[in-house]
């Protein structure tokens, strides 16, 4: 049967159980606080073009999470486990501090956990603070890439507001906040509650934060239809009510509105750390050029192109620490490393064309003579898309510095390819193939846009990559200070004030080259 189209619904549907993955939250929590959130909206009165907007933002209020993994990382260690154990504590205060404190250095030994108490307590704080607000601006950049309504818009900046006024970025307080997103704020934390405390655990948990997180009203509207609200959240598919429910709002994207989300994707998992800015991209690129040189049929070229796009949307499910980490990983991380391409293929699993992509996406890491993962295919099992794929992805990232090593020069690259293909692993044909589109490669200056200069351009492709003003500054002999000016102008200019939603600008603008590390003597710390 021919595939259907992709419904803008579905499209961001299914980027919720990626969000879901960054929340540290089991799959379809982002769904089921929306079907939550719409039924408040209703019993709220909320108007009719509310109720529409009310899915969108519940689906993307926390696509932002991602952009600030990094620097999340660096404090706490795991990112994930710090963002779900968040819902546990009334997000502001000293009750915050306190929270913040106790997962400083998550893993680490004694004397680190102390060190970075001392050095969180006088600047830490408000630098977490600080880069939280990546998280609004990179949800915003995506809703708007996505095509997501201006009413929709205004609402998600606000997602880390509070009625009491002690949210961010903002400090937005009461009928402040749009009705939508005080919908969503409580809709968010009931349903981790009522997954783990039944109806009762949500309706405890909203009486002691009501008047503080929460909207009093909104409260007593919840607890008072309860079962209602919460009742069958177990028994219902929360996907097919969420798409059902989405229509006022909703259009069949064409090919052109796919390709961009699918592209907006790829930036969302490479946002995760300053290791992966623009690799997908690259690899779409790559692999794209590779297939055409092989005259693969047009639809093969389109496929294997999209599935490279978002092959490492698992990424996302896998701590920044992880990804950061110089030394060798442990057994665990191993482990988690290896779920990246299952947990890309469940993200694409409900919607049948995305499922298509999916599928070739989620084999970019087997291997012809069977020692791949995470399915240990072998021969035949794997098309001939997802064996261009491997290749692809493999060379480029080779090509790219990572935190345990720095990038292979091309020739070792290709050296490292032709062993692969020798020992068994990577199909021969498909390596020739990129290999023969790498080497017709050369890097072009970007573009400029937004008034930015040059040097600003190359110091936001540093920044973007983690590396500290002082590091931009030895690379690009120049002053820290005039480091920290260049980086004032170029937020003020793009209209970011964080390093994760910068890199999300960078990479959508074409401003990064995912092999471009060579510019700098050093690799980001």
């Amino acid at each position: 049967m021919p595939q259907r189209g992709v419904r803008l619904s579905e499209l961001v549907a299914s980027l919720s159980l990626a969000i879901d993955l960054g929340l540290g939250q089991p799959q379809e929590h982002v769904l089921r606080q929306t079907v939550i959130a719409t039924r408040l909206a209703r019993i709220a009165g909320l108007s009719d073009q509310e109720i529409a907007a009310t899915f969108y933002v519940c689906l993307l209020s926390w696509v932002g999470c991602v952009a600030d993994s990094h620097e999340m990382a660096r404090w706490f260690g795991d990112d994930t486990h710090v963002r779900a154990a968040s819902y546990e504590v009334d997000r502001a205060g000293m009750p915050m501090m306190r929270f913040l404190i106790g997962q400083l250095a998550s893993g680490g030994s004694s004397f680190q956990r102390l060190s970075m108490v001392g050095r969180f307590m006088t600047g830490g704080m408000r630098e977490v603070m600080n880069s939280l607000a990546a998280h609004c601006q990179t949800t915003v950049d995506i809703a708007d890439r996505l095509g997501i309504v201006p009413h929709v818009c205004r609402s998600l900046p606000q997602v880390l507001e509070r009625w009491d006024g002690k949210g961010g970025p903002n400090k937005l307080k009461g009928k402040q906040i749009e009705p939508v997103m005080r919908v969503a704020h409580i809709a968010n934390d009931s349903e981790v509650f009522v997954r783990i405390g039944g109806i009762a655990g949500a309706t405890d948990m909203l009486r002691e934060r009501s008047g503080t997180q929460f909207e009093p009203v909104l409260v007593d509207l919840a607890i008072a239809h309860a079962d209602e609200i919460f009742g069958d959240l177990d028994e219902i598919d929360a996907w097919d009510v969420v798409i059902d429910g989405s229509k006022t709002l909703d259009h069949r994207m064409d090919d052109a509105e796919l390709h961009g989300a699918l592209e907006t994707l790829a930036d969302y998992a490479d946002v995760k750390s300053p290791w992966f800015t623009g690799h997908s991209r690259a690899v779409a690129a790559l692999v794209r050029e590779a297939a055409r040189r092989a005259r693969a049929p047009a639809e093969e070229v389109d496929l294997v192109e999209q599935a490279a796009l978002v092959c490492r949307l698992g990424v996302i499910g896998v701590s920044a620490g992880v990804w950061d980490k110089a030394g060798r990983l442990s057994a665990s991380e191993t482990e988690r490393v290896r779920t990246v391409p299952y947990l890309t293929e469940r993200i694409l699993d409900r919607q049948p064309r995305l499922k298509k992509i999916g599928h070739i996406a989620g084999m970019f890491h087997e291997r012809l003579d069977g020692s791949g993962y995470p399915r240990g295919l072998s021969g035949g099992s794997i098309p001939r898309a997802a064996r261009f794929l491997a290749a692809a992805e493999v060379y480029q990232s080779l090509r790219e510095d990572r935190a345990h090593r720095a990038a292979l020069d091309p020739e070792r690259a290709k050296a490292t390819l032709l062993e692969e293909v020798s020992a068994g692993g990577l199909d021969g044909t498909a390596v020739d193939a990129v290999l023969r589109a790498a080497g017709h490669q050369t890097r072009r200056a970007p573009a400029l846009v937004d008034g930015l200069t040059a040097r600003e351009a190359e110091v936001l492709e540093l920044l973007v990559r983690g590396m500290s003003n002082k590091q931009i500054a030895d690379a690009l002999s120049v002053s820290k200070r005039t480091v920290g000016t260049h980086i004032e102008h170029i937020y003020a200019k793009i209209g970011v004030t964080a390093r994760g939603a910068a890199a999300m600008y960078a990479m959508r603008h074409g401003l990064v080259d995912a092999t471009a590390s060579e510019i700098s003597g050093d690799r980001p710390m």
